[in-house]
C-alpha cells in the first residue's frame, strides 16, 4: 500500500510541475510584443577602449533579433576595430519596456604604435587579430515615436594575439537607436 501512495504523490508532483510550466509559458507568450523590424543607432560605453559603436538590430520574429555592432578606435597610440554579432531573445515587461538576453561572437584587429611611448618602444609596432565570444543582457524602452533606448551588459572573452592581458572584457553601454 505504501508503494501505491508513493506513486500517487509522484504522479501529483508531475502534474503540478507540468501545470506550472504551461502557465509560465503562457505568461511569456501572452506578454510578447512585436519588436521593431530594424533599429539603427549608437551603442555608447566602455567597449574595451573602443568607445562608441555603430549598432544595427534586425528583427527575426516577434521576440528575437540579430544585433550587429561595429566599434573602432583611431588615435596616436593605436588603431583598432571590432565587429560583434549577437542573437537576442526579447521579453516584454510592460508596454514598450522590454528585457533581453543574447549570445554571439565577433572578430577584431588592432595595431599599437610604440613610437609614441618612448619608455615602451621595442622598435616595432605591435598588431594582431582576435576572436571573441559574448553574452548580453539588458533592458530597453521602445517609444511610440521611432526611438529606442537601451542599457546592457556584455561580458566578452577574447582569443588571439594578446589583445588583453586577462582575455576578459566587461562592457556596459547605453544604446540610442532610430527604429523603422
Amino acid at each position: 500500500m505504501s508503494n501505491f501512495a508513493g506513486l500517487t504523490k509522484l504522479s501529483n508532483m508531475k502534474k503540478i510541475l507540468l501545470t506550472f510550466a504551461l502557465v509560465f509559458g503562457a505568461m511569456l507568450t501572452s506578454q510578447a510584443q512585436e519588436i521593431p523590424n530594424n533599429a539603427l543607432g549608437l551603442r555608447l560605453g566602455d567597449n574595451d577602449g573602443f568607445g562608441g559603436e555603430i549598432s544595427y538590430q534586425r528583427g527575426l520574429g516577434s521576440n528575437n533579433r540579430l544585433e550587429l555592432d561595429l566599434g573602432w578606435r583611431d588615435n596616436k597610440h593605436y588603431d583598432a576595430f571590432k565587429l560583434t554579432g549577437l542573437y537576442q531573445w526579447v521579453w516584454n515587461i510592460d508596454g514598450g519596456f522590454n528585457w533581453y538576453a543574447g549570445v554571439g561572437g565577433g572578430v577584431g584587429s588592432y595595431s599599437h604604435n610604440d613610437d609614441h611611448h618612448p619608455h615602451h618602444n621595442d622598435g616595432h609596432d605591435d598588431s594582431g587579430t582576435f576572436l571573441l565570444v559574448a553574452g548580453d543582457i539588458g533592458i530597453e524602452y521602445v517609444f511610440d515615436i521611432p526611438l529606442q533606448i537601451s542599457l546592457d551588459f556584455r561580458p566578452e572573452l577574447y582569443f588571439g594575439d594578446d589583445f588583453r592581458d586577462d582575455n576578459f572584457g566587461p562592457d556596459i553601454a547605453l544604446g540610442i537607436r532610430f527604429t523603422f
